[in-house]
């Protein structure tokens, strides 16, 4: 991402998680209470080319670290130097639960993000944490609602969470979120005209996430 970008060998249920760290310049750009915590982002699809280096993984990871969060992104199992292969989601919520036991430290604030895929699997880890450690923040976009059974999130997180999802996305029609999201009376922000990898509108994605975290 930059040439801060520091790699991380992480370890998981299946072995080696391969993953990297930005983190904000707090010395060249000093913010009220220093840095704001860690946020732990997901990839899209394992089997369908998503890695941690996907532009909208990347594109949450600059709007988080502009904000001043620490934001680390990992290969699930089977990706890129990260071991074991495709778990259907189960073992890629273990490694999104050990990436966060082993870079978020927990006297600090957590925050999780996702995208496709990574925000079926980040739901998950939402749910299971929620208890003992609430997320402060949440960003979910593009969700696989479509192709997965996306958790409720607790009715706690609405406030810290946000939903975006694209009005033509042909990956995961809208209405699949939707009808997630309605039962839990859950906001989602649609953009118009915007497809599933949000080609042309990264700087727009950018934009939103860093007005939430800002809220």
């Amino acid at each position: 991402m930059n040439s801060g970008t520091q790699k991380l060998t992480l370890v998981g249920e299946a072995g080696r998680i391969e993953a990297l760290l930005d983190a904000p310049d707090v010395a060249a750009d000093p913010r009220p209470g220093g840095l704001r915590g860690t946020v732990v982002i997901a990839h899209p699809h394992p089997l369908f080319g998503g890695t941690m280096q996907n532009k909208v993984v990347q594109t949450l990871a600059r709007a988080f670290v502009q904000c001043g969060w620490r934001a680390v992104r990992f290969n699930f199992r089977g990706v890129g130097a990260s071991s074991g292969v495709y778990d259907e989601g189960r073992g890629e919520l273990t490694d999104m639960l050990a990436v966060v036991a082993q870079t978020a430290p927990s006297d600090q604030p957590l925050a999780l993000a996702g995208f496709s895929f990574g925000a079926f699997v980040t739901s998950h880890a939402l749910a299971q944490t929620w208890a003992e450690r609430p997320a402060e923040k949440v960003v979910l976009v593009g969700t696989a609602a479509s192709r997965f059974e996306v958790a409720p999130l607790p009715q706690q997180a609405h406030e810290a969470t946000l939903v975006l999802h694209g009005e033509q996305d042909d990956t995961v029609p809208l209405h699949s979120v939707m009808d997630w999201a309605r039962p839990q009376a859950l906001p989602v922000t649609v953009i118009p005209g915007v497809e599933h990898f949000f080609h042309g509108q990264l700087p727009l994605l950018k934009s939103l996430v860093m007005r939430h975290l800002r809220a």
